[in-house]
Order: C-alpha cells, then sequence, then structure tokens
C-alpha cells in the first residue's frame, strides 16, 4: 500500500501541519485541560501504544496482522482498537470479513514520534 494515500475516507496521511503552532494558541482553560488528559489517558496503555506505532509504520491494517504484528490474540487487539475508534483517534473500513483500521489523525503521529523522542532524550541525558 503507498502510504501516502488512504484508501480509508477521513484517513489523512499529511503531517499535522494546519493546526496552529503550540506557542500561537491561547492558554488553555480547565476544561481543555481535562480532555487533554483525557486524550493522555486514553494513550497510557501499552497495547494502544504499540497498536498505534504499528498503524503510523504501516497505515492500514487488519485485527489480524495487528494482533500478530505485537505478540497478542486478536480478541485483545480488537477491544484495544475499538477504544481508539471510540475515542476519534483510529478509523475503520470493512474489507469482506476482515475490518482494516487506520489513524484517523495524523495529530497522533506526530505525538508518538514526539514522545519517543522525549523518552530516548531524557534517557540519555540521565545516563
Amino acid at each position: 500500500m503507498n502510504k501516502q494515500t488512504s484508501p480509508i475516507p477521513g484517513c489523512p496521511p499529511e503531517p499535522c501541519s494546519t493546526k496552529p503552532l503550540l506557542k500561537d494558541r491561547p492558554l488553555i482553560g480547565l476544561p481543555q485541560a481535562g480532555e487533554l488528559a483525557g486524550v493522555f489517558k486514553m494513550l497510557a496503555n501499552d497495547t494502544r501504544l504499540r497498536i498505534l506505532h504499528a498503524l503510523a509504520r504501516d497505515g492500514e491494517v487488519g485485527v489480524s496482522e495487528l494482533a500478530e504484528r505485537i505478540g497478542m490474540k486478536p480478541q485483545g487487539v480488537s477491544n484495544q482498537l475499538q477504544r481508539l475508534v471510540d475515542r476519534g483517534i483510529l478509523c475503520h473500513r470493512r474489507d469482506g470479513n476482515s475490518i482494516r483500521y487506520c489513524i484517523k489523525d495524523p495529530c497522533v503521529i506526530d505525538l508518538l514520534d514526539r514522545g519517543l523522542c522525549l523518552m530516548e532524550d531524557s534517557r540519555e541525558r540521565h545516563e
């Protein structure tokens, strides 16, 4: 599959560049902070992070393929995928008897990339 295009409507391949820079946004209020905390809580799960990383690397992927890649049973992966779909992080489409998933918002890819960068830089500073 060409990673520059997505066959699932609503799954844009472009980077998260149309949003204003953090420094240009007004200071977040309490409701926004609570909503953002909810996003981070959703992402604060090792299985969901591994699923998101696999999707960021490979684009559109089915449940069985994801389960094999991350070493889990398809039912467990499916449960986590549904949570990510419910939160609006992923989108999906039916392909015959299977369902294929992709990351809906490219900002998630940027966030994962920055999170890995922060983790690696922090580790290097403490060594």
